[in-house]
């Protein structure tokens, strides 16, 4: 087990008593077991200490609500479901604020980042401040590396969502109120001073704290190009003339060295699909770059577990009756937080794009069987089926679709369900679909009918919300030892899929089309099947049950009879033969986009070659990165924040503005700031701490 995973938590605890006093006692008194002094980092053990520590802060991003809201939510790709609890982040209206009154107390707040970045920020003020005191030069080099990164990692953060904040780069003792808010032009130099830092003070790909969770020099090289290309993008374009090409040439440069230290993945299920357990060879693959590390040990839970199981299924045990019952034999819970979009699901090639196919979760099974009547429907049988078909499909217009207890679904031959025996579930060799004729399905939905999304309508017709849709499985977990206990699978937060399109972005931006479109096509055809795939075949980190000690009795029963290793495929594009065969994602040009790509061009009304070079890259971001916690920051760095919500969020379409590029500066902060008299700020002063607009 790597050794960073078990320190983590009781060192970070230590680095509270030099930073920033923001987070609560209650922690100080969870986490602090090691009841070391400040003077413990006066030395150079401390401040090796100090320096594994710095991994413990990025895993609270993924403890709560806040791991979709601040990211994902008020975009494109996602929506509210049925669950309100965070809905103020996704429809911009009265509530977001300094201060935002949500649906209940687990709502994000504006100062929930800014805090616990800055603790961050705090310990690596520690480190460079008092580096020189470790004679080892390697060992010095190192400490600062990871101490330069993440500093430049989290003030990213920050200025990424709130714009100019207070650049604090030394130690500070006792109760600080007097800052000074720097401009936005000053963060990202700062940003980008620190990660260089980092990049020159790695040692390659030196995996000193284990391999898998380890920041290295490509680490480094991919946040760098990031903070770069951002600088570059448009919301930047008030001050960044001077400095937009070379940015792009630099990160063009940062993005070489990382691609050229790592490799991609083979397979877009390696990434996710594939995960079976704690520290499994999914979490060392050669493409991840950064991770939040989580494990099954009790030492590292602490405050913030793992928490983003939560947020992506539907409410599937609340259909009919509850056919599917939830459980920790199934890899998700079903808090339907984020609902995908129309936009999301038809941005896919649903024919060739086999990323859809490994990261929608299409299918569930029957676990308990509500209707003891005469629907024939038993354990292990299909219970929720959602097909994913195009606009132009169709097949099912005359369908009655819905969570249904009385009235068969599938009433003919246009309906197709993979045979089903006693016994038999689908495997990755299984081979042949064949037509069940007539086979109800108790919960069933479709895209489109009659040329209409009527995907959110099934549940409460007229109702905007939803929760039934199908959700994404980057974040299943089968080893969770409780219906609502903490996942243990890492969290990955960069990797090289993403590198490939920052540079195709970089090189689109600087008129090398073709360079960009190598790149993008070096992701697609990761993307396209492969000879020999079963297309029908669907896995996701449930499978990490097997191994799970919970794996007994009725647990083992209903974990078999839930996961049924089975997608949609077939029936979302009917007119498809089964195949094994090979598909192609790389035969197109600038000119003749994708027909996706090509109607959201329409759409959103984008011509000129550099602009459909940006909004398809977006739009090929989507469907490598769907639910990878960045959207927001994408939309806002590019300015496309408040066209493309408008377009395909149907929620947070009426009050999105260009105020919202911005996060409001939290209201908290700003009434705990003083001046350098202790007197308090005036509301001019408040006034001129806060964005524009909040």
């Amino acid at each position: 087990m790597k050794l960073n995973k078990y320190m983590v938590c009781g060192l970070l605890a230590t680095s509270l008593t030099v930073g920033m006093t923001s987070c609560s006692s209650d922690f100080l008194d969870e986490e602090l077991t090691t009841k070391y002094s400040t003077d413990y980092f006066n030395t150079e053990e401390g401040l090796e200490a100090l320096t594994v520590s710095l991994y413990g802060n990025i895993r609270w991003h993924f403890g709560y609500e806040w791991a979709y809201g601040i990211t994902l939510y008020g975009t494109d790709e996602f929506t509210s479901g049925n669950d309100l609890t965070s809905d103020a982040w996704n429809e911009y209206d009265s509530r977001f604020g300094p201060s935002i009154q949500g649906t209940n107390r687990n709502c994000p707040q504006p100062q929930n980042l800014w805090d616990e970045v800055y603790y961050g920020i705090a310990s690596c003020n520690t480190i460079i401040d008092k580096a020189n005191i470790i004679k080892d030069e390697e060992v010095r080099n190192r400490c600062l590396a990871h101490a330069y990164f993440l500093r430049g990692y989290n003030y990213y953060r920050l200025t990424a969502q709130y714009g100019g904040v207070a650049l604090q780069l030394t130690p500070t003792t006792g109760v600080v109120r007097n800052f000074t808010r720097a401009s936005e032009q000053d963060c990202w130099n700062q940003v980008i001073e620190d990660l260089r830092k980092a990049y020159n003070l790695f040692k390659g790909e030196d995996f000193t704290y284990g391999k898998g969770i380890t920041w290295t020099k490509a680490t480094a090289a991919h946040f760098l190009a990031k903070a770069l290309l951002f600088r570059a993008s448009e919301r930047c374009d008030y001050f960044n003339s001077a400095t937009k090409d070379a940015d792009l040439r630099e990160a063009i440069e940062a993005c070489n060295y990382a691609i050229g230290a790592r490799k991609l993945s083979p397979n877009y299920s390696n990434l996710y699909a594939d995960w079976n357990g704690v520290d499994c060879a999914t979490e060392q693959q050669d493409e991840i770059l950064m991770e939040a590390g989580f494990n099954n040990s009790s030492s590292t839970i602490g405050r913030f577990g793992n928490r983003t199981y939560n947020y992506f299924c539907p409410q599937f045990s609340n259909f009919s009756n509850g056919w599917v019952r939830r459980g920790y034999w199934i890899g998700d819970m079903d808090f339907q937080r984020c609902r995908p979009t129309e936009y999301t699901y038809a941005i896919y090639d649903h024919v060739n794009d086999a990323r859809l196919w490994k990261t929608f979760k299409t299918v569930f099974g029957v676990n308990n069987v509500a209707d003891k009547g005469a629907s024939g429907v038993q354990l292990g049988d299909p219970g929720i089926v959602m097909i994913l078909n195009t606009k132009d499909d169709h097949t099912y217009d005359g369908y009655k679709f819905g969570a249904n207890k009385q009235e068969p679904t599938f009433k003919d031959d246009a309906g197709r369900l993979p045979e089903w025996k006693d016994g038999q579930r689908q495997t990755p060799t299984s081979g042949e679909l064949t037509s069940t004729k007539g086979q109800w399905i108790p919960n069933s939905s479709v895209l489109y009918q009659n040329g209409v999304y009527v995907a959110p309508t099934f549940m409460t017709p007229g109702y905007k919300y939803s929760n039934f849709f199908a959700g994404i499985n980057k974040t299943a977990d089968g080893t969770r030892q409780a219906e609502k206990g903490d996942s243990f699978r890492d969290v990955i937060m960069a990797r090289l899929g993403e590198t490939y399109l920052m540079r195709a972005e970089c090189y689109a931006r600087l008129g090398d089309f073709a360079s960009a479109k190598k790149d993008i096509d070096v992701i697609r055809a990761r993307a396209q099947w492969k000879s020999g795939e079963n297309r029908s075949y669907y896995v996701d980190g449930t499978q990490a049950f097997a191994n799970n000690a919970l794996n007994t009795g009725a647990a083992a029963t209903n974990y078999i009879n839930s996961n049924l290793w089975m997608n949609t495929y077939y029936l979302s594009n009917p007119n498809q033969p089964v195949t094994t065969d090979a598909s192609n994602l790389t035969n197109w040009t600038w000119d003749n986009l994708p027909p996706e790509d090509e109607a959201v061009m329409a759409k959103l009304g984008v011509s000129g070659q550099k602009e459909r070079a940006i909004q398809f890259i977006l739009n090929e971001r989507t469907r490598e990165l769907i639910g990878e916690w960045q959207r927001w920051e994408t939309l806002s760095r590019t300015k496309t924040l408040v066209p493309r919500a408008k377009a395909f969020n149907t929620e947070a379409a009426p009050n999105v503005q260009e105020r919202h590029l911005y996060r409001p500066i939290p209201q908290s902060f700003i009434d705990g700031l003083k001046n350098e008299d202790g007197s308090d700020l005036t509301d001019e002063q408040k006034k001129a701490w806060q964005n524009e607009g909040y």
